[in-house]
């Protein structure tokens, strides 16, 4: 089965580049991403905080069923362009990888598909690799499914 969302790594390069069109309005596809609810339902994580603003941050929490912290991750906006571009960084707690910095592009395709453009550059080429091995191509995909999956019941 041919991944929907395309993952490109530039070897030598401090980035990673992920791109999918979705059958989604672009507002939506906005939405998705700024909307505690919704963000939770699609990424399976609680969104414990969620500022859509410049200046504003963030806070994501993964819990076992015992209430045991599996993953986090924070983050501040920097830029917040509604249906068009947020620019923030992004670190997991208790990883090696260190902070990223994130630009996300949403695109107007047709009055119901928008294509999502990630570009995520790291501090240093073997960090960005780190990642790559981790499955991070088929972690996004099956993240982006689901987000069609459960933003698509909204259109």
């Amino acid at each position: 089965m041919e991944l929907k969302t395309k993952v490109s790594a530039p070897d030598g390069k401090q980035e990673i580049i992920v791109t999918r069109d979705f059958d989604l309005p672009v507002e939506l596809l906005f939405k998705a991403h700024v909307d505690p609810e919704l963000l939770g339902q699609w990424m399976g994580t609680k969104i414990l905080k969620m500022e859509g603003k410049p200046h504003g941050s963030y806070l994501l929490e993964t819990t076992d069923d015992k209430g045991k912290v599996l993953f986090r991750a924070n983050g501040v906006i920097h830029t917040f362009i509604p249906n068009s571009k947020i620019i923030r960084t992004f670190e997991m707690e208790n990883a090696p990888i260190g902070v990223q910095l994130e630009v996300q592009s949403f695109e107007k395709l047709t009055d119901n598909t928008s294509r999502f453009t990630g570009r995520t550059i790291y501090e240093t080429v073997a960090q960005r690799d780190q990642v790559v091995q981790f499955g991070m191509e088929k972690g996004v995909n099956m993240a982006h499914d689901r987000l069609q999956a459960v933003i698509g019941k909204l259109k």
